[in-house]
C-alpha cells in the first residue's frame, strides 16, 4: 500500500505512523491490492469545514471526509472485475474536531483519528451509511475492523496507544449520532 500523509493542521502531535499503519492493515483486511494508493490529509477546522459546505453542502466543521476516485480507476476495490493497483482517493481528518469527540467518547485522540481512518477507508472502498441496514453494515465493520488492528498491533509488537474500553470506543452508529447530538447542544 502506498499512503501518503499531509499534516496541513499545524497539529506535530498527530501519530502518522499510526494512521497509516490503521489504514494499511483495513485495507489488507478488505483485499485491496497491496499497490493501491490513498492519500491522507490532516486539517484545521477552517479547511475541513470548507470542504463539508462546498461537497456535501452542510455547514460547518466535521470529522472526516472521503473522496473516493473509484469511478476513474476501479481496479483497487476488491469487487472490481480484475482487482489492481488504483489511487483510491483521499480522507480528510480534522484532530480539533477529533478530540471534541475523543473527550466526549471517553478515550485519546489516537484512538478517535484510528476509528475515524477506518471509516473513511470504507467509504473509499464504497461503503455508506445513508440507510439503516447500511449504517449497521458498515459501523459493525468497523467496529471489527478497528478490533482486529489493535490485535495485531499487540501480536507485532507494535506501541501505539492503548485499546480503549469504553462504550464511546467502539461505537454503533445510534452510539455515535447520539455523540453528535450532544456536542452539538454544547
Amino acid at each position: 500500500m502506498s499512503i501518503e500523509v499531509f499534516n496541513e493542521s499545524g497539529d506535530e502531535g498527530v501519530n502518522e505512523e499510526m494512521l497509516i499503519d490503521v489504514c494499511s492493515f483495513v485495507l489488507g483486511e478488505m483485499d485491496v491490492h497491496r499497490d493501491a494508493e490513498l492519500s491522507l490529509y490532516i486539517v484545521d477546522l477552517n479547511t475541513i469545514a470548507d470542504l463539508h459546505l462546498r461537497w456535501l453542502d452542510l455547514p460547518g466543521p466535521t470529522d472526516v471526509m472521503s473522496f473516493p476516485i473509484d469511478e476513474l480507476t476501479p481496479g483497487g476495490r476488491p469487487d472490481a472485475p480484475e482487482p489492481g493497483p488504483a489511487m483510491l482517493g483521499d480522507i480528510v481528518l480534522c484532530p480539533e474536531f477529533a478530540l471534541k469527540q475523543a473527550k466526549a467518547a471517553g478515550h485519546g485522540l489516537d484512538h478517535e483519528l484510528a476509528l475515524l481512518s477506518v471509516h473513511g477507508c470504507l467509504h473509499l472502498l464504497g461503503y455508506d451509511h445513508a440507510t439503516a441496514d447500511e449504517e449497521r453494515e458498515m459501523f459493525a465493520l468497523q467496529n471489527e475492523l478497528l478490533a482486529d488492528w489493535y490485535e495485531d498491533v499487540t501480536r507485532r509488537g507494535v506501541e501505539y496507544q492503548e485499546k480503549p474500553t469504553g462504550k464511546g470506543a467502539f461505537p454503533s452508529a445510534a452510539d455515535r449520532e447520539a455523540l453528535d447530538h450532544e456536542l452539538e447542544q454544547e
